[in-house]
């Protein structure tokens, strides 16, 4: 692993032991501290350490601190990115990585004997910043895509006001802003307009690093965050939780049924009830489910840990990788994740087994 990213992570380490906020006594009498991102326990019996995605980490966060209570483990997560997670799992600076985008082939050779398991289930907001314009305008897939590849440049464009009939919008120019770094983020918004649009399919298509022809590029969920915050008319893709969080307005998109939907725990659990075919270590893509799935958010997306199959650390590992996908499931509706469909499960704790 580059020398930068593994500085990144001892750096992400460092600064949230130096925001902690507080401790409190945990079920087996150790002495947990909570910080910003990840908890300790003085006397534990095992350490485990992970990085990778940013979609996921709110939830992460909220594992560590629970699951430190009763198991007496120390989880510590850095929130680099998926790509970033993918680079430190496959040089095993990390007991387990994460990502919202599944590993390429070229990956999982790389990772030599990587388990990709669904841990989480969310969806990707559209969020924008336009003086004038509701909280929750409807868009399509077709639509954005075209904003995307830089055919659609106004918020009062004929094929904006087309879904939005009786609604004034503003001249106001639209400016894209996507991610500039790997991300799994960015594989779920080009997964899902490469599989509505054959033009953004041929000219972007679906990847963690997308060259859009158009539009203005930031590092992270922060990143992005930071620019939509400050510029009027920006328009970018981020994880529902941090649109809300963020106080930005996000659309109601257009799913294969024609209905607009907005992402909430109800809508992004239906996406993953449309799915048919879910086997241990096969991920697969959820975005964009047949009209059938009349509720279905469009832009849904699994999550997932990418572990070992050998590992010195293997009984531990096991044991928190069963814990997110199964108790730690409670914690994810408050957050906007919802809680993985039962053969999901089913299917993780036989790929979890693996583990040795």
């Amino acid at each position: 692993m580059p020398r930068q990213l593994s500085l990144l992570i001892v750096l992400t380490a460092a600064a949230l032991a130096a925001t902690a906020c507080g401790s409190s006594k945990n079920g087996s009498g150790g002495q947990t501290s909570s910080v910003a991102g990840a908890s300790t326990t003085q006397g534990t019996s095992g350490i485990i350490t992970g990085a990778g995605s940013t979609f996921v980490a709110p939830l992460v966060s909220q594992w560590i601190g629970d699951f430190a209570k009763s198991s007496k483990v120390t989880v510590t997560y850095g929130p680099v990115g998926s790509g970033a997670g993918i680079a430190a799992i496959t040089a095993r600076q990390v007991d387990f990585g994460a990502s919202d985008a599944p590993l390429s082939p070229d990956q999982v050779t790389a990772c030599k004997g990587c388990l990709e398991i669904p841990w989480a289930l969310g969806g990707t907001s559209i969020a924008y910043n336009v003086k004038g314009a509701p909280q929750h305008l409807k868009l399509s897939g077709p639509v954005l895509a075209r904003i995307y590849l830089g055919e659609i440049k106004s918020w009062n464009d004929p094929a904006i006001a087309s879904l939005n009939p009786g609604t004034s919008l503003p001249a106001t120019k639209i400016q894209p802003v996507f991610r500039s770094d790997s991300s799994g983020t960015s594989y779920n918004f080009t997964d899902y307009l490469s599989a509505v649009s054959p033009d953004f399919k041929s000219k972007v298509g679906t990847t963690t690093q997308p060259t859009f022809p158009t539009g203005v590029g930031a590092k992270g969920s922060s990143g992005v965050a930071g620019v939509v915050g400050h510029t009027n008319g920006a328009l970018t893709y981020v994880d529902v939780a941090y649109a809300i969080t963020s106080h930005f307005a996000y659309a109601a998109m257009e799913n294969a049924a024609q209905k607009f939907v907005l992402p909430d725990v109800a809508s992004i659990g239906a996406a993953a009830a449309a799915a048919t075919s879910v086997k241990p270590n096969r991920p697969v893509s959820i975005v964009n489910p047949p009209a059938s799935a009349a509720a279905a958010y469009p832009i849904s997306t699994f999550t997932y840990a990418i572990a070992p199959t050998q590992s010195s650390k293997a009984a531990t590992l096991r044991q928190f990788l069963r814990y997110a996908v199964t108790t730690g499931q409670t914690l994810g509706p408050p957050l906007q994740f919802a809680p993985l469909p039962p053969r999901v499960i089913a299917a993780d704790k036989r790929a979890i087994a693996l583990i040795r």
